[in-house]
């Protein structure tokens, strides 16, 4: 067994059990790539067994801190397993949802979602590449399902030194699938959409988008970077008069047009524009055109801290029109998917940006990734989705038309 060892004083985050292990931390010490390695501490004390990758920043990926544990097939059956079974802790309310979650799992690199009787895999490490063959086997076998798509095809994967790959490792035919969820419909492709098909992470959020919508009556919604539809979705279902969709992919447009047909609402209470969100805010505050409801759902804009700084400049600006067009009273659903944005710092982006808007807003909800995205304490990383819930105030005088 290969092993690593580390600089001294460079083992404290392993045995708060975080389990990356960077490049710089390394004494000496080099494997194969996704060969598992013995972590040790300069003093040759055993921290971990862990994925090595001999191209990423992040060199090594921590499999388990128990030294009696081995890493096999029946290592990876044991922690698939303990992941479908957390599962049934949570209340899903969908039959589209995240079967393994990297990290948070214990299962670093991997993230798996089910959509019906589809599973759709991202393999993003080292480690997860090297033992995938038995991944999709213990998969497929405590699932029961016979359909396994894989959309290896993250950017990350080049930091790990992987080419992109997708395709049917398991099962074929249609990779158009159309889940339930809360009470409605929602279509995707896993072969062609985002992530692994959609976001399921924001179904809590898009549930609690539709029952402000029914409380507070919006008139007229906006959705940013709307893709598929699910927040215009969610609006409708809510009874919000008119939803105004925006995104710059022509077929998320037409998935959108496609998912609010799918739930029965009539096509004049929606329009979609395949647009650019910033001109089309500026757009906006020109035409003097305002909103009572503005969901800011955008890409990763940092996917580490050190894209930060200029990501947050993008996030402000954003936050900034939609706060200058948003209707006092009304209520703004932003967001940042952003590893390299925490939600402190993310709270002083928005804040900044209502400063600029000359606007002042509470906050009523704090939002996160649904229940079956779980971030652990000992990795924080975990949250990257953050999500602040805003109803502007009224100018000094006035008062809420509500």
């Amino acid at each position: 067994m290969k092993s690593i060892r580390l600089k001294e004083g460079k083992e404290r985050s392993l045995l708060r059990r975080h389990p990356w292990v960077f490049d710089g931390a390394i004494a000496k010490g080099v494997a194969d790539a996704g060969e598992t390695v013995r972590v040790e501490s300069h003093d040759e004390k055993f921290l971990g067994w862990a994925a090595f990758s001999p191209s990423s920043k992040i060199r090594a990926r921590v499999w388990s801190f128990d030294e009696a544990e081995r890493i096999d097939a029946a290592f990876f059956e044991a922690r698939i397993a303990a992941a479908i079974q957390a599962r049934n802790l949570f209340d899903i309310q969908s039959d589209g949802w995240r079967l393994i979650h990297g990290e948070s799992d214990g299962l670093p690199g991997l993230v798996v979602d089910r959509y019906c009787d589809t599973l759709v895999a991202q393999f993003s490490s080292c480690g997860t590449e090297r033992w995938k063959s038995v991944i999709v086997d213990a998969l497929l076998a405590q699932t029961g399902l016979k359909r396994l798509y894989e959309r290896s095809d993250a950017s990350v994967r080049s930091l790990e030194g992987l080419p992109e790959v997708t395709g049917w490792i398991a099962g074929a035919g249609d990779t158009g699938i159309t889940i339930s969820e809360h009470d409605w419909k929602l279509s995707l492709d896993v072969a062609e959409g985002h992530k692994t098909g959609f976001y399921l992470d924001q179904r809590d959020s898009r549930r609690k988008f539709a029952e402000y919508a029914r409380r507070l009556q919006f008139q007229r919604v906006l959705n940013c970077y709307s893709y598929t539809g699910g927040f215009t979705v969610a609006a409708l279902s809510g009874g919000a008069a008119h939803v105004t969709s925006i995104d710059s992919s022509g077929p998320a447009i037409e998935r959108a047009k496609a998912n609010v047909a799918l739930n029965g609402f009539d096509a004049s209470r929606s329009t979609m524009l395949d647009a650019d969100v910033n001109a089309s805010l500026r757009q906006f505050i020109k035409d003097g055109v305002s909103f009572d409801a503005i969901v800011l759902d955008p890409p990763k804009f940092a996917p580490t801290v050190a894209h930060a700084e200029r990501a947050a400049r993008a996030y402000k600006d954003i936050n900034r029109l939609a706060l200058s067009i948003l209707e006092p009273g009304g209520v703004l659903f932003t967001y940042s998917c952003s590893g390299g944005i925490s939600a402190d710092l993310f709270h002083k982006i928005v804040a900044s940006a209502g400063l600029d808007a000359g606007v002042d807003a509470f906050i009523t909800e704090r939002m996160g990734g649904a229940p079956d995205h779980p971030m652990t304490v000992t990795f924080p990383e975990g949250e990257y989705l953050k999500g602040l819930v805003l109803i502007k105030k009224p100018p000094v005088g006035a008062v809420f038309k509500r």
